[in-house]
């Protein structure tokens, strides 16, 4: 994308004057070649000597010119270094400055002036050096934490997180897919520079052979993926849900139309607290579910997570995706050494039996629809309760027997306006099942993206919390909704 936008910029620029910003984390480990080859030439001695020149002289002569060149290092153009007839990003036609410190509150400044005065050049590009956590050593030395952080001791860093007696939902991925691996030497991890946040920590340290860090790059995740496939191997790809958005179109054409058995574990889907509004990871069901090759999961628990780690092992005819949120589990059943049994694809489960309403749920959000319907039974309304598992395909005999044998039915998802209930709601419908007496709903996250919070608070937001389930039933069958 750089690469695109370094050239359709050098258009663009002349008639707007764009600048662009490269920042470089030094503290980060590299692996792509883009960054290796800066590095390559910013340790020459060539190179340094290079940026020293114009100090050395100025230096003598004094006054604002040596002040203006010890501020910014305009590199020169079109000169021999290691062999290379001009700087990489001037062969794309943008005009380099750096690299600068983006410590330095006062360079950066007096650099942005700089590029902004220069005349007739076409797009800048401002070369940035950074290093993560800069100033506080638990920061600078944890290279995949502490971007965003809760309560902490200050002086150590370690996080004051509340011990929990369950397992995360990444961790029992990541134990899941270890299981699968030691079973099926065709698997393989992919991720894109966030090998500690979605557990492949744990993957690469059993399996180092078998493990790829494309860095922050999640499209080539997705090709490199496919082509992966082609070739015989069985890539599981973990990716927050916020970063899905971002590669729809290699989904569609290296994935899903030539039906490619990629499977995708979504991380962080739903609501996830404290990341904030641009990290809103509402959508990816919609996207990923009107895909028409694709299979969409989502487990109530972590044990059923692992369940569809093992399903998604053994889908070879289409690619698969399973989302799973942020947070622990709720201590359910974990399968003997973390093996998952595989479940048949489009088959959901009732999870409890009623008769005058039913509630399904997709996702985590399930055990909310448990705990309503027995909040109901406390005012002698009896529910079913019903796990979807599938967003697609659909278990229409499910559904089906739903919406035959009680009077509401309910659909409940932490996801967008299109994803499950959207399903749900076409196949009634294609179904004639909307044409009798039933009371039909879904319910989802609005159409908003809901602020920085817990996430306790943005579900009250959202209005999926267990008394909105509770509120919707109570005023579909006509009862009091302030009794809840």
């Amino acid at each position: 994308m750089g690469f695109k936008l370094g050239r359709a910029s050098t258009w663009v620029c002349l008639e707007v004057g764009l600048t662009l910003i490269l920042n470089i984390d030094g503290s980060s480990p590299s692996v792509g070649a883009l960054s290796q080859a800066l590095k390559r030439l910013h340790s020459s001695r060539k190179f340094q000597q290079l940026g020293q020149a114009p100090k050395a002289t100025t230096e003598r002569v004094g006054g604002q010119a040596h002040e203006d060149v010890a501020k910014v290092d305009l590199h020169p153009r079109g000169m021999m270094i290691n062999g290379l007839e001009a700087c990489f990003f001037e062969e794309l036609g943008l005009h380099y400055i750096g690299p600068v410190d983006g410590h330095n509150m006062e360079e950066l400044v007096h650099t942005m002036k700089v590029a902004e005065a220069i005349p007739g050049q076409g797009p800048v590009l401002i070369h940035v050096v950074t290093k993560k956590g800069k100033g506080y050593p638990p920061a600078e030395a944890a290279l995949d934490k502490m971007h965003g952080v809760v309560k902490f001791k200050h002086y150590s860093g370690n996080q004051l997180k509340p011990k929990s007696s369950t397992l995360s939902y990444t961790q029992c991925f990541s134990e899941s897919l270890i299981a699968e691996a030691e079973r099926d030497d065709k698997i393989v991890a992919i991720h894109a520079a966030m090998e500690g946040g979605t557990g492949f920590n744990l993957f690469h340290k059993r399996f180092r052979d078998r493990f790829f860090d494309l860095e922050i790059a999640e499209r080539d995740v997705v090709t490199f993926a496919a082509g992966l496939v082609t070739k015989g191997l069985k890539p599981f790809c973990t990716i927050y849900s916020s970063f899905l958005q971002g590669v729809y179109y290699q989904l569609v054409h290296d994935m899903d139309l030539p039906k490619l058995p990629v499977r995708f574990a979504i991380d962080r889907a739903g609501l996830v607290g404290a990341d904030g509004l641009n990290h809103c990871n509402a959508f990816d069901t919609t996207l990923m579910a009107n895909l028409p090759n694709m299979v969409v999961m989502a487990p109530s628990c972590e044990g059923e997570l692992m369940n569809m780690v093992a399903t998604a092992a053994t889908i070879d005819d289409r690619p698969s995706c399973f989302r799973y949120p942020r947070g622990n589990g709720i201590g359910s059943i974990i399968p003997p050494f973390n093996k998952g049994i595989p479940l048949e694809v489009g088959k959901g489960r009732v999870l409890e039996e009623g008769t005058r309403v039913a509630i399904l749920g997709y996702g985590t959000i399930v055990q909310s629809s448990v705990a309503a319907a027995r909040l109901l039974q406390r005012f002698g309304i009896s529910a079913t309760v019903a796990d979807a598992r599938f967003c697609k395909p659909l278990d229409g005999e499910l559904i089906r027997q739903l919406a035959r044998n009680h009077e509401v039915l309910l659909s409940v998802e932490e996801g967008s306006v299109g994803g499950f209930g959207s399903h749900v709601t076409h196949f009634l419908a294609m179904n004639g099942l909307l044409d009798g007496n039933l009371e039909w709903r879904a319910m989802m996250l609005p159409d908003i993206y809901i602020d920085h919070g817990t996430q306790r608070e943005q579900l009250e937001q959202a209005g999926l919390r267990s008394k909105h389930i509770d509120s919707t039933i109570l005023i579909l069958i006509g009862e009091n909704k302030d009794v809840i």
